[in-house]
């Protein structure tokens, strides 16, 4: 049994207060592995040795709690396992594993790849049949794998789930492969029989024979099958069917490759390659059942024939008219399998899918939404939200599994549907217990990636987690943490989910340097809700690690950036690894780059530059620029001085040490009216409402004042020591400087908060968290109060902008 101790983080406090979690397996060898062979086998937990995973964060508190989750399973096995378990047995082998399709593939791929000469495959005089012999053996080795896998394994067919809707209809019959089709098995001793016979004539049996052979073959059981695939005889019919591919006819041709698919044949067996080339020769000569059925026989030996699926889709052009409902379906399904998107298909599926939407069962809805998303075929918005109209309708009587992929595709063109979004969170909760944890994941995922809040959703997700953790890949476990750290959210189990998934993240360390973004990904998304585990960052803070995120395909520098310059600010203590300085620079660099085209340009930051200026007293007062660089957006940033003054310091204008003296706007009347109407110590509900929130995360940090000789500011991406903060009050014996007080004026839009709420994202609550730990007090103009002012007057926008900057409040919240 695995015993956790988690030391508790209380939530939101100003320093970056963590946890240590180990977790011991124990066993009778009382010795524990070193660091290296962790990485190098992170799932020993299981093995019997003992193993100890070290999760430190920083700052560790003295309050624990033990935590021991629960081992998830779903056991599931089908009336054919039984039945091939049965006819085994009934034989006096010695089966004792599962025949599932998993494990022929299993033994398929240990099997030989070449076809031996036909000499050297003459039987041999044996008292007990070779195949017998090779059965036992091979299901002796592939049990305890099998078993092994089962442990870390959820039970769930992710090759057969998208094949549900085929259940729907009777016409994909003969669209698709069955392997539920019930069928006679053969007795091992005919089998046997097949093979001498195979190996005494030596390649002189006729294609009809040839393909009899393969067909009987097929029917034995599925132990028996999966071992006949490295059988040398088996080897020397698979020569003889090459050498006579031509003389096939069509049917039968594609009774060998369905045969190959029941025998769990490599899908780099030579036999495949003979069979894919003979059948793009055939294609003109074929039916578009015939094709679709054989794309289908691909897709279930797992081999990848492009160049099969581009004439099909030719084909499919040419008798787009003569597509039955089920043929189209079928395509879709074959299209996403193939992950190709052909482009002169796109509009006439779009069109076909308006024309039959209501006509489709929602199965079928789901298996072309998922068709769709595979092959990255981005559909218009209105035939996207046809779609989510009629699931949004009927949701409560469709599959998780094809509502899932519904969700896939809707975040995939990043469109909002609200009535859907609604309904999901009425239906999806009580469903979450029962669902796989790549279902779930893309599930949380879509409210992360639309932007969308459900508190409902996301606590029963968080729920539901830490028993399944274990069977998370870097992936799922990576993009659980972006979901949550995306959203602000942290669950009423949070320490327990937090803990959880680190921990799953140690255990999959090994993944991260195949796929680095996903250890990005993850960390991002503890950043967000300040949890930052040393180890795990020491790691993906490495050279090493920095130069495998350079090969990836994903543009990774602007997440490492933000990685590590959030490190340097809210972990003070972290002794790891650092980013490296030029590549730091690097990165400004580019972010900066972009700034200056994209963000400082829009009209709502130039419009209140130039107001803040003429209220001000000049650009010496106002600077719009980056001030945390890693956190991609922009800043006003103006500095007052402790008794409300405007202080120039912008020394990048030459006109920054002027005083106010006959620059700015002149005070009339019917200014100062308007500056004391806009002066009322009441606030809106609106911004009641957004202070509340903002207001209650401050108490909770009780982050400290930060003095000018403890911090070090971020200015243009660069950390500069001795920036000016909030200092102490000065001694009234000295005559000192009056202190400054230094606003970063947020100019917010709507992608800084969750959709249709005032919830702030997690990147920029943790800017606006990073800015105050900085010793800036910070402003926000939100967008849903600045975007209508800039249709009105100029005198009411200096009104608000004065009552924003010149508030009391600022200059008491910063003392």
């Amino acid at each position: 049994m695995a015993t956790v101790l988690i030391c508790r983080r209380f939530p939101r406090l100003s320093r970056v207060t963590t946890f240590s979690t180990t977790a011991k397996c124990k066993a009778t060898s009382g010795s524990s592995k070193s660091e290296q062979n962790k990485e190098e086998n992170p799932e020993t937990a299981n093995t019997g040795t003992e193993s100890v995973a070290t999760i430190q964060l920083l700052n560790p508190l003295d309050y624990k709690v033990s935590y021991n989750p629960s081992a998830y399973a779903k056991s599931r096995a089908t009336s054919q396992q039984h039945a091939a378990r049965n006819s085994v047995q009934a034989l006096g082998d010695t089966f004792t594993g599962s025949g599932t399709a998993q494990a022929q593939h299993k033994f398929g791929t240990t099997s030989s790849q070449a076809l031996p000469p036909l000499s050297s495959a003459l039987p041999k005089p044996e008292s007990k049949p070779v195949l017998e012999k090779t059965v036992s053996a091979h299901l002796s080795a592939a049990q305890t794998k099998e078993e092994a896998e089962d442990e870390k394994t959820e039970k769930h067919d992710s090759k057969e789930d998208p094949r549900m809707f085929q259940k729907g209809r009777p016409e994909y019959r003969s669209l698709s492969y069955d392997k539920f089709e019930p069928i006679e098995t053969l007795p091992l001793e005919e089998g046997e029989s097949i093979l001498r016979s195979v190996a005494t004539c030596q390649g002189s049996q006729s294609p009809g024979t040839l393909t009899d052979y393969f067909r009987k073959l097929s029917r034995l059981p599925l132990e028996a099958g999966a071992a006949l695939v490295s059988e040398p005889r088996f080897s020397t019919l698979c020569r003889c069917a090459v050498k006579n591919m031509e003389s096939f006819s069509t049917s039968d041709l594609m009774d060998v490759l369905k045969a190959c698919i029941r025998l769990g044949v490599p899908p780099t067996h030579p036999l495949l390659n003979a069979c894919e080339n003979e059948f793009c020769r055939r294609v003109w000569d074929m039916d578009l059942e015939q094709l679709l059925l054989v794309a289908d026989y691909w897709r279930c030996l797992e081999r990848s024939v492009p160049s099969y699926l581009s004439i099909l889709f030719s084909y499919a052009n040419m008798h787009w008219k003569d597509l039955t409902l089920p043929q189209f379906v079928q395509l879709v399904y074959i299209i996403g399998e193939g992950r190709r998107s052909p482009a002169d298909l796109l509009q006439k599926m779009e069109s076909r899918i308006l024309k039959d939407l209501d006509s489709f069962t929602l199965e079928e809805v789901g298996a072309i939404c998922l068709g769709l998303f595979k092959s990255t075929s981005g559909i218009s918005d209105h035939v996207m939200r046809k779609i989510a109209d009629r699931v949004s309708l009927q949701m409560e009587d469709m599959s998780t599994y094809a509502l899932v992929n519904v969700l896939k595709m809707l975040r995939y063109i990043r469109m909002d549907h609200l009535p859907l979004l609604k309904e999901l969170g009425k239906v999806i909760p009580a469903r979450i217990p029962t669902v796989n944890i790549q279902g779930i994941m893309h599930i949380s995922l879509t409210y992360s990636s639309l932007h969308y809040f459900d508190e409902g959703v996301m606590a029963a997700v968080a729920m539901s987690l830490p028993s399944k953790v274990t069977y998370c890949r870097s992936k799922d476990a990576a993009k659980f943490l972006w979901s949550f750290g995306c959203l602000d959210y942290e669950p009423p189990n949070e320490e327990e989910f937090y803990s959880s998934l680190i921990e799953q993240m140690h255990r999959k360390l090994h993944e991260f340097r195949k796929f680095p973004e996903h250890l990005l990904t993850g960390l991002l998304g503890l950043a967000f809700v300040r949890r930052f585990p040393e180890e795990l960052i020491d790691y993906a803070l490495r050279d090493e690690f920095v130069q495998k995120t350079r090969g990836s395909k994903y543009e990774l520098r602007k997440d490492l950036f933000t990685l590590g310059k959030s490190v340097e600010i809210e972990c003070p203590s972290y002794q790891g690894s650092r980013l490296p300085p030029q590549l730091s620079q690097e990165i400004t660099e580019m972010v900066l780059n972009f700034a200056e085209e994209e963000i400082y340009v829009r009209p709502e930051i130039v419009e209140a530059v130039s107001l803040l200026e003429s209220m001000l007293g000049g650009p010496g007062y106002v600077k719009s620029h980056m001030i945390l660089p890693h956190t991609r957006s922009s800043d006003l940033e103006v500095h007052l001085a402790w008794d409300g003054h405007p202080i120039p310091f912008n020394l990048e204008d030459p006109t920054a040490d002027k005083k106010l003296k006959d620059v700015g706007v002149r005070l009339t009347d019917d200014l100062m009216t308007q500056l004391i109407k806009g002066t009322s110590n009441s606030q809106s509900p609106v911004e009641m409402q957004n202070e509340a929130r903002t207001s209650g995360r401050e108490r909770r940090e009780e982050a400290p004042t930060p003095h000018a000789g403890d911090r070090s500011a971020l200015s243009g991406g660069a950390l500069v020591t001795g920036a000016r903060c909030l200092e102490p009050p000065p001694s009234p014996a000295l005559n000192q400087r009056p202190r400054e007080v230094k606003l970063a004026i947020q100019v917010s839009n709507r992608n800084h908060y969750c959709y249709c709420s005032k919830r702030l994202l997690g990147l920029h609550c943790l800017k606006r968290r990073q800015l105050r730990q900085l010793g800036y007090v910070v402003v926000e103009l939100p967008f849903w109060e600045w975007f209508p002012l800039l249709k009105r007057t100029r005198l009411e926008k200096l009104s608000y902008l004065h009552y924003k900057v010149f508030d009391p409040a600022l200059l008491s919240r910063a003392g």
